[in-house]
């Protein structure tokens, strides 16, 4: 491995204008990071990566690095870029390994954060190395939010996250498990006790449903559900998924590796408008998931799902619609379904929280810098964007981060 990434390093142009960092969402220094890689330099190496993306060994296994860093290689116009993602992940996961944080807690610089998703994490490792004294309050019994509950072991091994969790209470970093803020604790109870500011970053865990007849029977349920512990699941010998974005190819490849002999997803368009990234939907390809296009779901049955035929219209303005056909209804026999189609924020707190205005979506509102309507309380990542991918709301934290800073600051 690592001899194989040294000769792909080798193969980076050393471009003057480096199209792979302007790819990067949060704009790595994929030039710097990959001379003092070839140099030696890996800690520093290491401590530029973490510096600027906390998430970094993370994002090097779950990006949709075809689309960012190595797909804007130069090298990517004509053939393969350089593999990027291999060598953050090697000096990425070194680097966390090795590195000794020393952060001091500074007098007065005391923040809550909620949620210890992909936004949280980013805002506490932050907000740590400008010395505050960080508490997180996490719903689940383990860090990563969609991290761990979202994306299969098979595409992010959960170790990885319990190391980044032990490396964020070596830093000082305190976590609550366990612990739903809006019920029992509230926005109004962490300020009553001292926190300067709040961030909210609870991410989207409420299934969209379908609303279609028999969504309510035994054998149907939810992607975001699913992915939580497939383990306890029985789905038959035949499965049947309704959606296809990245989340539905996670669930077919889980399922197919716990167990499912049989599985297919139902998609109303054709494989060039699947939403899925196009890397995910090659992996599902492989493993075995079959693909029933141009049909659309009417009712959930004991048996399977009942299914109209679709087909795509483009109108003069070349703008394409599913419609249906009449006539064509159908079954589709499955003993289980699974509805990937989307999922939104839960309310628990909004709804106990006066000031925090929110979008028709449910989602949180904010301006450009994660300030809400409420003063002293930020949020960012999904619960302010609605589902993205890790490195966006890494990207979007960091600016929040600074944010927070100024707030406290401001306030001391």
């Amino acid at each position: 491995m690592g001899k194989n990434l040294i000769t792909e390093g080798k193969r980076c142009m050393q471009c003057a204008n480096p199209r792979c960092s302007k790819g990067c969402p949060v704009n790595t220094s994929i030039k710097d990071m990959i001379n003092m890689f070839l140099d030696g330099d890996i800690m520093d190496a290491g401590e530029m990566l973490f510096n600027n993306n906390p998430l970094s060994l993370v994002c090097s296994l779950v990006c949709p690095h075809e689309k960012q860093c190595e797909g804007h290689c130069v090298l990517a116009i004509k053939g393969n870029g350089v593999h990027i993602s291999g060598i953050e992940n090697y000096i990425s996961d070194y680097y966390l390994n090795s590195f000794k944080p020393n952060y001091v807690k500074l007098p007065g610089k005391k923040a809550a954060i909620i949620g210890a998703g992909p936004a949280g994490i980013t805002i506490a490792f932050i907000l740590a190395s400008k010395g505050y004294d960080i508490t997180i309050f996490e719903a689940h019994d383990k860090i990563g939010g969609v991290l761990m509950y979202g994306i299969p072991e098979f595409r992010l091994p959960k170790a990885l996250l319990g190391r980044i969790k032990d490396k964020m209470i070596e830093i000082g970093i305190k976590i609550r498990f366990n612990t739903l803020i809006g019920p029992v604790l509230t926005v109004d109870n962490l300020f009553r006790d001292g926190y300067k500011a709040v961030f909210i970053g609870t991410g989207v865990w409420k299934p969209k449903p379908l609303s279609i007849k028999g969504e309510s029977l035994g054998h149907v349920h939810y992607a975001i559900d699913y992915l939580k512990n497939p383990n306890v699941y029985s789905l038959g010998n035949k499965l049947c998924i309704i959606g296809a974005g990245n989340v539905a190819m996670d669930v077919a490849r889980t399922a197919l590796r716990n167990g499912v002999r049989d599985v297919s997803i139902m998609y109303r368009g054709n494989m060039d408008s699947i939403t899925a990234d196009k890397s995910e939907l090659e992996y599902a390809k492989i493993d075995g998931v079959k693909f029933e296009l141009f049909k659309s779901p009417v009712e959930i049955t004991d048996d399977g799902i009942i299914y109209i035929q679709t087909f795509v219209n483009v109108d003069e303005l070349g703008k394409e619609t599913f419609e249906t056909v009449t006539g064509t209804e159908d079954l589709f026999k499955a003993d289980s379904v699974i509805i990937s189609i989307s999922q939104g924020p839960r309310d628990n707190i909004v709804s106990t929280t006066s000031g925090i205005n929110i979008s028709n979506r449910g989602l949180v509102s904010t301006d450009v810098s994660g300030r809400t309507t409420r003063e002293g309380v930020f949020a960012s990542g999904d619960v302010v964007t609605g589902a993205k991918t890790v490195v966006e709301a890494v990207r979007l934290s960091k600016h929040v981060a600074d944010a927070i800073d100024e707030y406290v600051l401001a306030h001391m």
